[in-house]
């Protein structure tokens, strides 16, 4: 859940499963007792359950203007019943590539760095074409980055060498911490000052001890919603404040 500096509301990802509706019995309370009743973007970085799942609620109960949806390398049974209910429901789905930018308000964008059309990955291409996001505000940026595994990490790495594109202050670590995702190199080139893990208990043995070691050893500070509970990113005046009781101020 993103505020915007101006008061624009945007979800990012919304997971489920086959057995609890986190869409009805978490996402929308949890949105509704926050008094947010719309939603002014409403981004799916895959079409994943676990990612997508719990937005078909989100979008049967708020006003939702907008849908950010990644170009895909295949149709998902997902993403078509998805874009059904969008339909119906006459909002807007914006399919976005690399290169492009989502004005969110006057003083914040998001940066589309993946996927490339020019490139698609056909191997486990659901996770691979994940949307990678650049929130930016000023100087605070923060990294979005879906389920991308090695092999689109090193894609991304070859697309954006000799830049500083992905450097950024905040990263959401990929694919809940799989041990098939945050290589060292990418570590290196966004340099996160913050990294977070989205993950809770599961059987894949998420996050991986060797991905929270390397995320250590170049300094960034990691906090994990398993451990943590929910992590709150407060960025005021591009002032840097680091306050540890699940709320990080910046």
């Amino acid at each position: 859940m993103i505020k915007s500096p101006l008061g624009k509301n945007i979800i990012i990802d919304g997971g489920n499963n086959r057995d609890y509706d986190y869409g009805e019995k978490v996402v929308v309370p949890y949105l509704l007792d926050r008094k947010i009743t719309k939603l002014d973007f409403l981004m799916i970085s895959h079409f994943d359950a676990d990612h997508c799942g719990g937005l078909f609620a989100v979008l049967q109960n708020l006003k939702v203007e907008n849908i950010i949806i990644g170009k895909q390398d295949s149709e998902y049974e997902n993403c078509i019943e998805f874009l059904k209910l969008a339909k119906s429901k006459k909002v807007n789905v914006i399919f976005v590539q690399a290169g492009d930018l989502i004005k969110i308000d006057k003083s914040s964008y998001f940066q589309i760095l993946w996927p490339d059309s020019q490139n698609m990955i056909s191997e486990n291409g659901i996770n691979n074409n994940s949307v990678l996001a650049k929130l930016v505000y000023g100087d605070f940026s923060m990294l979005f980055t879906g389920d991308i595994e090695e092999l689109a990490e090193k894609e991304i790495l070859k697309k954006y060498q000799n830049t500083d594109i992905l450097n950024c202050d905040v990263l959401k670590v990929a694919h809940h911490g799989s041990k098939s995702s945050t290589i060292q190199e990418i570590i290196e080139a966004i340099m996160p000052r913050i990294s977070v893990i989205e993950v809770g208990e599961n059987k894949y043995g998420h996050p991986n001890q060797a991905v929270m070691e390397r995320l250590e050893k170049l300094g960034s500070k990691t906090f994990r919603t398993d451990l943590n509970g929910e992590i709150r990113i407060k960025v005021k005046k591009k002032k840097f404040n680091l306050k540890v009781d699940t709320m990080i101020s910046l």
